[in-house]
């Protein structure tokens, strides 16, 4: 499956469960282990199960195998890790605690951003 439809089912997912705050980090010029990250709130450990069973559900059923899920039952905090998309899932309060959004916006790239970048 190509990265932007992955990128659209993950958002699909989690807007049918109704996600909370769903926001999407292209991190590709950050890190090499993944283009893009999707961070969303549920109202609770239930709901943040449920949102993260409904990526894990569409993903498979589209054929594509996640690499990883961490923090399933009761926590209030859930990654899944479906290659070129990791998403997190997590409870409001855990959300502002880690604020994923200002770390990754925050980190230098490890890629210059253009060729004079390159020759400075």
């Amino acid at each position: 499956m190509q990265i932007e439809a992955l990128k659209a089912l993950v958002i699909e997912s989690l807007d049918d469960i109704k996600a909370k705050d769903v926001e999407v980090l292209d991190v590709s010029r950050l890190t090499s282990v993944t283009d893009w990250m999707v961070v969303a709130s549920g109202t609770s450990t239930r709901h943040v199960s449920a949102l993260a069973n409904s990526v894990i559900t569409n993903a498979k059923d589209n054929g594509v195998q996640p690499l990883g899920v961490e923090g399933e039952n009761g926590s209030d905090w859930v990654l899944v890790d479906l290659g070129g998309v990791v998403v997190h899932v997590m409870m409001p309060d855990t959300r502002a605690l880690y604020d994923l959004e200002r770390l990754w916006s925050d980190l230098p790239s490890d890629a210059p951003a253009s060729e004079e970048e390159a020759k400075a």
